[in-house]
């Protein structure tokens, strides 16, 4: 994948050099050194590169959070999640590009889509890890959503176990028994929370 340059770094920051390892169509892995606007001393750092990432949380017309258990190879688990996807760069960096590319992952994973009249919400960024990574991906809310007549178009590769929708109650509880641990889902519920589309149920 290609590397950026700093043009969409905070005013300040200069990179100095940049030695790639390894690259390929979805990821780089880069020692740079950097200058930061709080310190003149070099930062030397290793940084992997990520493309853009779509989080879709797609909500029926009940309220009900749709989420994907997929199986995941670096950590040898299926997991409940939100769906996701990369935006390739033939996508373009535009919200409408990201939107279109939002819609088709929904559909691809979920089997699901907008229903007439719903709408997809743009709800922000957020950093996966941003200690090594510059990983960033883009929250949308889409609702209500509806089953797609077309049904599930996701790549065997991808290993979806299973679907359905979950009551905020129960999303609530797999969060405490920690059946909902990566970042997306967690960051995307926090979101969601905070603007009043997803109401968790009162501590009993």
């Amino acid at each position: 994948m290609r590397c950026p340059d700093d043009a969409g770094a905070e005013s300040g920051w200069e990179t100095i050099s940049r030695e790639i390892h390894f690259a390929d169509p979805h990821v780089s892995v880069a020692t740079e050194e950097v200058r930061s606007p709080a310190c003149e001393r070099l930062h030397r750092w290793t940084v992997v590169r990520r493309k853009r990432a779509v989080i879709i949380a797609p909500l029926t017309a009940n309220g009900d959070l749709v989420m994907i258990r997929q199986e995941r190879v670096p950590i040898r688990a299926a997991i409940w999640e939100v769906p996701a996807g990369q935006i390739d760069e033939s996508d373009g960096p535009d919200a409408t590009e990201s939107a279109a590319v939002a819609l088709r992952e929904l559909r691809e994973e979920t089997g699901y889509q907008l229903a007439a009249g719903g709408e997809l919400l743009p709800l922000g960024e957020f950093f996966s890890s941003p200690g090594f990574t510059d990983e960033r991906g883009l929250f949308f809310v889409a609702r209500p959503v509806e089953l797609s007549a077309e049904g599930l178009a996701h790549q065997e590769a991808e290993s979806i176990l299973d679907c359905r929708a979950f009551k905020p109650a129960e999303v609530k509880a797999m969060i405490m028994h920690n059946e909902i641990r990566d970042s997306n889902t967690l960051g995307i519920c926090a979101k969601l929370i905070a603007r009043g589309l997803l109401a968790f149920p009162a501590f009993s």
